[in-house]
């Protein structure tokens, strides 16, 4: 079983490196940092969604999976609900400027209440619900189109100052 998780989510990475090669948009100079995050949040898709969630081992709720990959893959320590990261001081982006690495925020009338990883073409990785798992999704899927809020970048030198952990 282990195995044939590994083949999907190596098949999901693919897929993913596929679509951004075929862009028609010229993506913005790649980071190793955001390489990394991307990478490791793509690695994760079907690990167990669990509310409170922060490890592989522990399954994942949207904050927990969004802290987990950019605290071992950035070096920086966000906060632990999806709300308080969308309070950080961190610069708010328009939807057609969107990077890999960005922070999405979704909700209901303004309130924030989840958080998700761009990884390009539309796409994002999310631990979006009980019972589910963490997973790939679009940007103009009608359930997250319809409540979308906000993205913020959070892999600025300045940002990542602000936040790295010691």
């Amino acid at each position: 079983m282990k195995a044939a998780w590994r083949c999907l989510r190596l098949l999901a990475l693919l897929t993913l490196l596929a679509l951004a090669a075929c862009s028609s948009v010229p993506p913005a100079p790649p980071s190793s940092v955001a390489n990394n995050v991307l990478f490791r949040a793509i690695s994760l898709v079907g690990t167990p969604y669990h509310w409170g969630g922060n490890t592989p081992a522990s399954g994942f709720d949207c904050s927990g999976l969004v802290a987990y990959v950019f605290r071992t893959e950035a070096g920086i320590s966000l906060p632990r609900t999806s709300r308080a990261m969308a309070a950080l001081d961190a610069p708010k982006i328009p939807r057609n400027d969107l990077q890999p690495g960005d922070l999405l925020f979704f909700g209901h009338r303004h309130r924030v209440n989840h958080v998700a990883i761009y990884v390009g073409n539309g796409r994002f990785v999310n631990a979006p619900d009980t019972g589910g798992t963490v997973r790939l999704d679009r940007l103009d899927g009608d359930y997250w189109r319809d409540h979308y809020l906000f993205a913020r970048r959070v892999l600025t030198p300045s940002v990542r100052a602000a936040l790295t952990s010691n």
